[in-house]
């Protein structure tokens, strides 16, 4: 009896909290290294349907002495997936920002982000900028709000991209048929898991964050020092809106990576490398 009454009970309350009283959830730590006295503290967060073990393969290749934040975003991972949820950029930002608070981490730290991930550490600087010291983007899928009727054939590279996202959030069950072909032929990030357990909260993202945002509008006024990872075969990055942030924004540089999409293989070094180098400005900024 006690156990139906608990059942019956939480997600009462899950709703309570979060849907109507507007609490944040705080989200599932994949990985954390916390030792004493560290030089810098690194977020790292993940890509649309992956979870913070994306980075497992970078985070082992890092000093011993910086202190090490990786989650599972809302909606993927071990994280909460409440199917109520708006999935937006400002939602999960919250909720990294509620992570970080239950583990007292305070100090200003630099986070990396892949896709997606890239749009969640914009929106948190964006918020929250005393927290952030620095941006490491990945791979970042920054596109133009939409200028024509979605009704008319765009061949502008930010067009096309939405409308076969579109097509993927219409379809979601030949999506899943897909997504099935990639993860057996090792195709994306061996982290990458969408099943029919969690693909609503996969299209409600795809639609809120990729489709509908406003990342590069908000990109433009960083004051953030960020780098931005850009793999020369990435087929779903828009080179020109990067260029045209960096023309505009000073805080803004590009890396090229002989790479695609992923962050493996080539990719994996071109983090690491950029990383250290953020901690030897962070090394000196200390000194001075």
């Amino acid at each position: 009896m006690i156990a139906y009454l608990d059942a019956m009970i939480e997600p009462m309350l899950d709703t309570l909290l979060h849907r109507w009283l507007h609490v944040p959830y705080t989200l599932h730590v994949r990985y954390v290294r916390r030792p004493k006295n560290p030089r810098a503290t690194v977020l790292f967060i993940h890509g649309i349907g992956n979870s913070g073990d994306a980075w497992n393969s970078v985070i082992q290749k890092l000093p011993q002495d910086i202190q090490i934040v990786s989650i599972d975003l809302l909606g993927f991972g071990d994280s909460p997936k409440p199917a109520w949820a708006t999935y937006n950029a400002k939602t999960q930002a919250r909720s990294v920002l509620a992570t970080f608070v239950k583990l007292r981490i305070a100090t200003p730290m630099i986070i990396v982000g892949h896709s997606l991930g890239s749009l969640v550490a914009i929106e948190v600087s964006k918020r929250y900028p005393l927290l952030v010291k620095s941006l490491i983007l990945c791979s970042p899928p920054l596109y133009q709000v939409a200028v024509e009727p979605t009704k008319k054939i765009s061949l502008r590279a930010d067009d096309v991209l939405k409308q076969l996202y579109t097509a993927a959030y219409e379809r979601p069950d030949d999506f899943l048929k897909l997504s099935a072909i990639a993860m057996k032929y090792n195709l994306i990030n061996t982290s990458f898991n969408v099943t029919s357990d969690n693909v609503a909260s996969y299209m409600a993202t795809l639609k809120a964050m990729i489709i509908n945002q406003t990342s590069l509008a908000d990109a433009y006024k960083l004051k953030t020092p960020t780098v931005i990872l850009r793999g020369t075969l990435d087929p779903v990055v828009v080179t020109r809106n990067l260029k045209q942030l960096t023309k505009e924004n000073p805080n803004v540089s590009i890396v090229n990576v002989l790479a695609s999409h992923e962050v493996r293989g080539r990719f994996v070094g071109a983090v690491v490398k950029s990383i250290n180098a953020e901690l030897k400005k962070n090394d000196k900024s200390a000194i001075t």
